[in-house]
C-alpha cells in the first residue's frame, strides 16, 4: 500500500511539474512561495494588531498556533526524512536550492495553513480568499520541485490542526 502511495504521489509530481513546464508559472510560483516566508506572516500579525479591533486576537492565536506547529514540523521532518523530490528524482533540474534537504511535511503549507486558518477563526470574512492563497503557496512548492503531494497535504493538516487545537483555550 506504501508503495502505490509513493508512486502516485511521484506520477502526480511529474505531472503538475509537467503542466507548469509547459504553461510558464515557474517565475509565478517563485513569488507566491516567497509570500509564505516566515517575515511576511510577522508583518502581516504586527501590521493588523496595530490597525485592527481584532488585530490582537489574530496575533495571539498565531503566536500560540505557530508555537504548537514548528516543533511538531521540526519533529515529523527529522524523524521521517523524506528526500525532496528535487534531490531524489534523477533527471529533475532544480532552479534553487532549498534550506534542507527533507521535503515531509511542507514547511511552508503548514506555515501558510496556520495563517489562512487563524485569519478564518477571526476574520470568517476573509477565510476564502486566505485559504486560497495558502493553496497557492502548497502549489508553488510542486512546481518548484521541492515537494511531493503528499507533503502538501501533511503540511496543511499540520497547519489546519495547530490552530484548531489552540483556538479553544486562546
Amino acid at each position: 500500500m506504501l508503495s502505490y502511495i509513493t508512486d502516485l504521489d511521484k506520477r502526480m509530481f511529474y505531472r503538475i511539474v509537467g503542466l507548469s513546464q509547459r504553461h510558464g508559472v515557474y517565475d509565478w510560483a517563485k513569488r507566491i512561495s516567497a509570500t509564505g516566508d516566515g517575515h511576511v506572516y510577522l508583518y502581516l500579525a504586527v501590521g493588523l494588531m496595530l490597525t485592527h479591533s481584532q488585530g490582537q486576537s489574530l496575533f495571539n492565536l498565531l503566536l500560540a498556533s505557530f508555537l504548537v506547529e514548528l516543533p511538531l514540523y521540526l519533529l515529523l521532518k527529522n524523524s521521517i526524512r523524506r528526500t525532496r523530490p528535487c534531490h531524489a528524482l534523477i533527471g529533475f533540474e532544480k532552479g534553487f536550492e532549498p534550506s534542507d534537504r527533507f521535503s515531509l511535511p511542507s514547511g511552508h503549507t503548514a506555515a501558510a495553513f496556520v495563517m489562512a486558518t487563524s485569519v478564518a477563526q477571526v476574520y470568517p470574512v476573509a477565510a476564502p480568499l486566505a485559504y486560497l492563497w495558502a493553496l497557492c503557496i502548497g502549489a508553488s512548492r510542486i512546481v518548484l520541485g521541492v515537494h511531493y503531494p503528499s507533503d502538501i497535504v501533511a503540511g496543511a493538516l499540520l497547519g489546519t490542526g495547530a490552530v484548531l487545537l489552540v483556538h479553544p483555550v486562546i
